[in-house]
């Protein structure tokens, strides 16, 4: 059954300049016609989407492949989001003021204010269905659905770049070097 998931791709682009019309186009010609492109960072490429797919890992990695094919020679994949995320991104996915998350409790963060999605999940989950007489939360979950079941994809995509097993040029599964190969720790 297909669901639907929103995440962003965030591409670093080869060394030279790059027009941001251009790199627009291409991700529209590549079948992207809603995606929302951010290019304010030299050298980064942000492409957020929202997907329909039965499962979204597949979902982030087919249409990283279809972007990394669209975009200029030597692109590679850097980043999938979200994974690590603020209280103010929170907040603003569910339609409530960073300082309403901040009256609860949250989990622990992981580095300069930084949460694992996949944590804050579990905790506003919970406080979704509070105890008997606890107040229900006022903030919307509905909204952040898509965000939310991208999330934990997310954080595996990215655990895969960076233990390699993801090539960020093809978006293919790399081929698992042996423990035992003397350049596993120097590729």
């Amino acid at each position: 059954m297909a669901e639907e998931f929103e995440f962003e791709l965030v591409f670093a682009l080869p060394d030279g300049e790059h027009d941001a019309f251009s790199l627009s186009d291409a991700i529209f010609e590549a079948g992207f016609e809603d995606a929302l492109v951010g290019t304010g960072h030299a050298g980064l490429l942000g492409v957020e989407l929202e997907l329909e797919g039965d499962e979204a890992e597949s979902a982030i990695l087919e249409a990283a492949r279809a972007l990394i094919k669209a975009l200029p020679q030597g692109t590679v994949l850097r980043e999938v989001r979200p994974d690590l995320v603020s209280l103010a991104d929170v907040a603003e996915k569910l339609e409530i003021k960073r300082q309403a998350l901040q009256q609860r409790k949250m989990p622990l963060p992981v580095a300069g204010g930084l949460y694992r999605i996949d944590e804050m999940i579990e905790v506003l989950m919970e406080a979704a269905n509070p105890a008997k007489g606890q107040r229900r939360p006022r903030f919307n979950l509905a909204s952040a659905a898509k965000w939310f079941r991208a999330g934990p994809a997310a954080r595996r995509v990215n655990a895969q770049l960076t233990m390699r097993e993801i090539d960020p040029a093809t978006i293919e599964r790399a081929p698992r070097p042996e423990r035992d190969d003397p350049g596993f720790l120097h590729p």
